[in-house]
């Protein structure tokens, strides 16, 4: 296979001592470490925030954000670390992002890394046209997880029709959500409604932030342009703060070496 572009992984809990995330600056280097080596070569680092977290602000993560990137660099590890949240919704959230007090994805003040409870779903498209209104875009985390959800999955098609973008989580793919979750997963890449794989990393022994092995599941159920398209250019598209193409995507199955090559010839 040709070389593919790095990974970039918009959802992870690598700042340390700030949620339910890495535990010290300790395990914020291995969990880089272990990034990097995977391929990984941007982090966007998303601790929670509002709900149970209510007192992250937005300059503290920023402030956390540039020590952990001073402290990679002191140790030459050569990753890429940018601010961002994962966003309980609740009902001042839009008012806060305008503010500059609750993160965007790389502080791009464009993707919202919108999180629900877990147990249940509320329906989210008035949020979605509330956020157009205030040019924001939402990007649904770990959709796969929610139980509410997963008790009326049709909900997921809804949302993208509205403009909303999903993120799959990378152990989701390989069953370490248990196999429900592992079976939705697949469905929804094999539909086309998913935008995003990303680790959702919390340590270095269990939700690692490895996003390799969930690739070459994505390249065995919809292609090689598929997963180069959710784990490389769609991130970093919103890293960028660049436009991610929304709706449902329709998967071609072409060869990696033969697509970088018309890339390189674009």
């Amino acid at each position: 296979m040709a070389e593919i572009p790095p990974f970039v992984d918009v959802h992870c809990h690598m700042l340390p001592e700030i949620d339910d995330g890495a535990a010290d600056g300790t395990e914020s280097l291995a969990m880089a470490r272990m990034a990097l080596g995977d391929g990984i070569a941007t982090v966007v680092v998303t601790p929670h925030q509002l709900g149970n977290y209510g007192r992250n602000r937005g300059e503290a993560i920023r402030a956390a954000c540039r020590r952990m990137q001073d402290l990679l660099d002191r140790d030459g590890v050569a990753l890429r670390v940018l601010p961002g949240a994962d966003v309980r919704i609740e009902p001042e959230m839009i008012a806060g992002i305008l503010a500059g007090d609750v993160l965007t994805l790389a502080d791009r003040r464009k993707h919202v890394l919108l999180e629900l409870p877990h147990e249940l779903y509320l329906p989210l498209e008035g949020l979605i046209e509330q956020l157009r209104a205030a040019r924001l875009v939402g990007i649904l985390s770990h959709p796969e997880r929610n139980v509410g959800i997963l008790q009326q999955p049709g909900a997921v098609s809804r949302l993208v029709e509205s403009g909303c973008l999903m993120q799959v989580t990378a152990g989701s793919l390989l069953g370490a959500f248990g196999s429900r979750s592992k079976q939705f997963s697949e469905e929804l890449i094999g539909e086309g409604l998913v935008h995003f794989i990303a680790t959702d990393a919390h340590g270095v022994k269990s939700r690692r932030p490895l996003l390799r092995r969930s690739f070459d599941r994505v390249v065995a159920l919809a292609g090689d342009r598929a997963a180069v398209e959710l784990c490389c250019e769609n991130p970093a598209r919103v890293v960028a703060g660049r436009r991610v193409e929304p709706g449902r995507r329709r998967w071609r199955r072409r060869g990696l070496a033969a697509w970088l090559r018309r890339r390189g010839a674009a």
